[in-house]
């Protein structure tokens, strides 16, 4: 793979416009961020849950929150890579300064395509095909298809949504650049390929889209006749973007939440510092935590302290595997070559999330909610577009959005447009459609 046609500018659906603009106010790569910044499903993340039941007293991450961090990050580990870049290949071609704004843009769009409920809104669309009432679509549709269903996947439904011309709007989605789309495909391969984890890239019914992002940007192909791809290189910053802004700010929030004691907490983000390596550290937390006594602050500075480090480290990691990564041959993320002081803190904060965090009641009650809602909301939508005469079906149809309604190609294509609309909904939206139906505070 080469930089030049890896960051190509040139937008999905407007191929035949020029892209050279030299005296633009923005970029192409910030225009694709601005146009996400200001987008309906952008706004909606406000309202989805990342791990913690959305704020009350305490203020926790939802899903935008988590995004616009993600986005930051990103942008910090894009423009540490580019001065690498610049620098090493001094080629004035390649738009190397732009790298920090691709992925920015690819970070800030990351999650857009999950549903309401965080991954517990996954694990329910899965499991209503598999194992629940909409195990009688099986028949319905071709045996990749059905992977797609009873595999859910938000990063598949992100690439959807940015991508897919849905009714009344344009051709190419969004008409995001080439390089942010590609940079966002995690895993460029389809359900077939899934991971053992069951992640993938792409829906059967983007992939005509998938193909075309391929071909344009250059990905190398990993395996003849099969759609299966190395990623785009910048796939690995925004992976360590979200990576390291997960697993740092959930423990933030747990703080917050005293599901973890300050001195716990301190721990843990101290343990990610070596007394050797990072002396310097050590003497500027003893001068801020002398002026500083409001322990949510002092915390937030352990945070930001440690966020920085692992910038730093995870974008050495890429540019002294650059030639890997550009040949394809790249393995697992970032994080996982950290060594040392670094790695071990990042499994032990890893391990005090899932052990201490994630198992949290707050939690689990999200996650059963999420569950039964959803079913719920599933079932009655899916009987509805396949039964639209029924006098009940019309009413529970006509709720949805126009973008989602229209001449459907075949059986797929219908359990693909209630899926579009419920994985699009906010959590209280979700909720608030579910106490309808089930005629919940009716007075």
């Amino acid at each position: 793979m080469n930089w030049q046609q890896l960051l190509s500018p040139i937008r999905l659906g407007k191929e035949n416009v020029n892209t050279t603009d030299i005296e633009a106010l923005r970029s192409e790569f910030q225009r694709d961020y601005d146009r996400l910044i200001f987008s309906s499903p952008f706004r909606r993340l406000q309202n989805k849950t990342q791990v913690f039941p959305l704020p009350g007293s305490v203020f926790v991450h939802n899903r935008l929150t988590h995004s616009l961090e993600v986005a930051s990050v990103g942008r910090s580990l894009g423009n540490t890579v580019a001065k690498y870049l610049k620098k090493t290949y001094n080629n004035s071609q390649v738009l190397f300064d732009e790298i920090g704004s691709i992925v920015s843009a690819a970070s800030l769009s990351h999650d857009l395509g999950n549903p309401p409920f965080g991954h517990s809104g996954e694990k329910a669309i899965s499991a209503f095909f598999e194992k629940g009432l909409g195990n009688i679509y099986k028949d319905k549709v071709s045996e990749t298809e059905w992977n797609d269903l009873t595999n859910f996947e938000g990063n598949a439904n992100a690439l959807r949504l940015l991508t897919h011309k849905f009714n009344g709007r344009r051709e190419g989605g969004f008409a995001l650049t080439y390089a942010t789309l590609a940079s966002l495909i995690k895993y460029p391969f389809n359900s077939t390929n899934r991971t053992k984890k069951g992640k993938y890239g792409f829906f059967v019914s983007e992939t005509d889209t998938f193909s075309l992002i391929a071909k344009q940007i250059g990905l190398k192909q990993l395996q003849e006749n099969e759609l299966i791809y190395a990623r785009h290189p910048l796939v690995y910053l925004v992976e360590a973007a979200d990576d390291i802004s997960y697993q740092i700010m959930d423990i933030e929030d747990a703080h917050k939440l005293k599901i973890l004691s300050y001195e716990k907490t301190v721990e843990i983000l101290m343990s990610f510092f070596n007394e050797t390596e990072d002396a310097g550290f050590f003497n500027k937390k003893q001068e801020i935590f002398e002026q500083v006594t409001d322990i949510n602050e002092q915390i937030a500075f352990l945070r930001a302290s440690v966020i920085n480090l692992l910038v730093n480290k995870c974008a050495n990691i890429f540019i002294e595997n650059e030639k890997i990564i550009l040949a394809g041959d790249f393995n697992g993320s970032l994080v996982n070559y950290l060594t040392g002081t670094y790695k071990n803190a990042m499994e032990n904060c890893a391990n005090i999330a899932w052990n201490n965090v994630y198992s949290h009641h707050s939690v689990v009650e999200v996650e059963i909610t999420g569950y039964n809602v959803l079913n719920t909301l599933l079932n009655e939508f899916t009987l509805a577009i396949f039964d639209p005469n029924a006098e009940y079906s019309k009413k529970l149809l006509a709720l949805l959005p126009m973008q989602y309604q229209g001449e459907y190609k075949n059986e797929y294509s219908k359990l693909r447009a209630i899926i579009d609309f419920i994985s699009a909904m906010t959590d209280l939206y979700a909720m608030d459609l579910y106490k309808l139906i089930k005629g919940i505070g009716i007075t």
